[in-house]
């Protein structure tokens, strides 16, 4: 399954490519439907008469609904709801002449990071996720083709397998909607354990005993749109300013938010100096807001450089919760390189642990 295997390493290696804060942070709910088409199944019968058989890939219909949680800095997770519908068909030799009522449902957990790729519009993401998916056969029959007369009524049955996928998608907000996104996915979905289903066989239309299928793992292919709505988004707040003769270019505003050694977190003191960057966003007319982090010399530079992104990603987080409108707030890190007080290798300085809030 080239497919399968290209699509798992894309999860298992996709890396952030933007330090943006995410447009979920907090619960969302999630509705999905769309076209699904059941990859083809090995159908082995005990009777040696109905060996080779398989199950054809079909078209059919698949909905979701979920619910989920946005943790930032690109990560959500969600717990999905799924069911699939579809009526193969009985092929290949030697029996040719059968079809099926098949009904896939189950629950999922998923895990996702949303890209923030610099278009406010748009919001590229990948997943993955495991469960367990309920396959449900009915009104299910078939005919051998080189004996005549000789056919098998599968019994309706429901199974339960371990299941698996991956999921490529991307978000579009709707604009004057805070929280409203249309949704865009491919996701491929494999149900791993073989099903067993037994029939009753009959020759020349006299009943000759029992016998059993054996369905061969089932792998799904799907696209769908949906609908995602984020709890507790709040509308960027646009101050339009008063009307003047040859106004003055604004100032640039700048708040410090100082951090302890080796931390990231922030202090209360620090949570009430981004409140108050927050609230004088949306007193000027603020087009974006620089969030830069420091570190001081006492790590390795590369150490250094992460640990400075770390804080201005909490930062960018937390103007967020503040009511900042997110695709406005520009993230960047310079480690140990821009230190407020000049000091050589190695040495903890406090002023240097800091994120710069620059208003412009």
């Amino acid at each position: 399954m080239k497919l399968r295997n290209l699509l798992l390493a894309a999860t298992l290696l996709a890396v952030p490519i933007a330090a943006k804060a995410q447009p979920v942070v907090g619960p969302y709910v999630n509705l999905g439907i769309g076209f699904d088409y059941l990859m083809k199944m090995s159908a082995h019968g005990d009777d040696p008469a109905f060996n080779g058989s398989e199950l054809d890939g079909t078209p059919g219909v698949v909905g979701v609904v979920s619910a989920g949680w946005g943790f930032g800095y690109g990560f959500r997770a969600e717990v999905e709801l799924n069911e699939r519908w579809q009526r193969p068909d009985f092929t290949s030799f030697p029996a040719n002449n059968g079809n099926a009522n098949m009904n896939t449902y189950g629950v999922m957990a998923n895990g996702f990071y949303d890209f923030s790729v610099g278009l406010p519009w748009m919001y590229p993401y990948v997943g993955a996720g495991v469960g367990y998916e309920l396959t449900s056969i009915g009104n299910a029959s078939a005919t051998n083709g080189t004996a005549p007369g000789t056919t098998a009524t599968l019994q309706d049955t429901t199974r339960g397998s371990f299941a698996a996928q991956g999921i490529l998608g991307a978000s579009f907000p709707i604009q004057g909607v805070p929280g409203l996104s249309v949704t865009a996915e491919y996701r491929f979905m494999g149900a791993f354990h073989n099903m067993y289903v037994g029939a009753d066989e009959t020759i020349g239309g006299v009943g000759a005993g029992h016998t059993e299928f054996k369905l061969g793992p089932q792998y799904h292919q799907a696209a769908l749109v949906g609908i995602r709505y984020a709890f507790g988004v709040r509308p960027a707040v646009v101050v339009a300013p008063a009307p003047r003769a040859a106004p003055a270019p604004a100032a640039a505003r700048t708040y410090l938010v100082f951090f302890d050694w080796d931390k990231s977190d922030l202090t209360a003191r620090a949570r009430q100096i981004v409140a108050e960057a927050a609230q004088a966003s949306t007193s000027v007319a603020t087009t974006q807001i620089q969030v830069t982090g420091n570190a001081d010399t006492s790590g390795t530079p590369a150490y250094n450089q992460a640990l400075s992104m770390r804080r201005a990603q909490a930062v960018g987080a937390e103007l967020v919760k503040d009511g900042v409108a997110q695709n406005i707030i520009m993230i960047q890190a310079f480690g140990d390189t821009r230190p407020l007080v000049p000091t050589g290798p190695g040495v903890r300085e406090p002023q240097n642990r800091r994120v710069e809030i620059v208003l412009k």
